[in-house]
């Protein structure tokens, strides 16, 4: 199936409700008005799903072929390089929604034909569905102080994915927590979001910010986004786990052309056509190209700001701005004023 691990838990969350409720209640989800909306049912999966008995969770390795053993160094670098723009490493190859799902489809179909038809519906990252809680109940791993999920064989580099079955099954067993004292996530996030032990305030997030957030971004935080122009990496990168995390054996992640490695001011240069067409079957189209705009003239503006940036790269970078100041857009406008006074 392409899956790099599968565990069973039961459907009692109901220890889970406190955090849940106290993460919604402090205002963390932000502009997610989705997340407060779908109230406890994202913690009562026989109520998002009537019948369910079990969910049968699986992890996703997403590291992509040919990745070097040094990757963590050589991603932590291109922060250092104001004029490349960053995309988050799973975010490069194809949407990880619809290959994971598909994935799991054929598992269902597989298991239809041992034991014949039964009740089901497959979840990857498309529901209320609390999926880290599910994965470290159903011994994926444990839950990091950056609130992803981690493995002692994977690190945290990888996809979650849930079949919700209406079978009894048996339930494989959780493992024990080993961050012990360490809090390099925490230490190294560039705007400080990761505010306690398994507490992340999304509204810090770069992350968050760079795909969920629609409106302008908080100017305070505009300089600590770096770079980083869909998702961000840093504190996988900064989690020592992260020496296990596993090489995907599908084609699916390896990075696209112009995804992997390109200068912002290339990429500022695609029309919407063009952003639409490259980024096809990719989870970067569902934000839109104006918001991809927004977050390439924010990076372009941090680059500006710079002191290590040849002059040539930046008359490039203000010539390439200089259009977005008249863009239908008011937010990519805002954005892009902001990013030209740097020059």
């Amino acid at each position: 199936m392409g899956l790099s691990q599968i565990g069973v838990t039961g459907i009692d969350l109901t220890s889970a409700e406190p955090g849940l409720q106290a993460w919604l209640a402090a205002g963390f989800h932000g502009s997610m008005g989705y997340m407060a909306s779908h109230g406890l049912k994202r913690a009562r999966p026989a109520e998002l799903v009537p019948g369910t008995v079990s969910v049968i969770t699986a992890r996703m390795d997403y590291l992509p072929q040919g990745t070097a053993p040094d990757w963590v160094a050589r991603e932590t670098a291109r922060s250092l390089l104001p004029g490349e723009a960053v995309v988050s490493v799973y975010a490069r190859g194809r949407d990880y929604h619809k290959v994971l799902r598909s994935r799991l489809q054929k598992l269902q179909e597989r298991i239809v034909q041992v034991i014949g038809p039964f009740g089901h519906r497959v979840f990857t990252d498309s529901a209320p569905v609390m999926e880290a809680e599910l994965a470290t109940r159903s011994g994926l791993g444990w839950r990091g102080k950056h609130t992803l999920v981690l493995s002692r064989e994977a690190g945290s580099v990888f996809f979650l994915g849930e079949l919700f079955v209406d079978l009894a099954l048996p339930e494989t067993p959780p493992v024990s927590a080993h961050c012990g004292q360490c809090t390099a996530c925490m230490d190294l996030c560039p705007t400080q979001a990761i505010v306690g032990a398994h507490q992340l305030d999304a509204r810090r997030c770069i992350s968050y910010l760079t795909i969920e957030h629609a409106g302008p971004i908080d100017e305070a935080l505009r300089p600590l986004i770096g770079n980083r122009i869909y998702g961000c990496d840093d504190c996988q990168l900064a989690c020592p786990w992260n020496k296990f995390a596993q090489v995907s054996p599908l084609p699916d992640w390896q990075p696209r052309e112009a995804l992997g490695a390109s200068s912002i001011v290339q990429l500022l240069a695609w029309s919407e056509a063009e952003f639409l067409r490259r980024t096809e079957g990719s989870a970067i189209r569902r934000i839109g190209h104006a918001r991809w705009l927004r977050n390439l003239a924010l990076a372009a503006g941090n680059a500006l700001a710079s002191d290590v940036l040849a002059p040539s790269e930046r008359e490039k970078l203000q010539q390439a701005l200089k259009p977005l100041a008249a863009h239908a857009d008011p937010v990519v406008q805002e954005q892009a004023a902001w990013s030209l006074a740097k020059f």
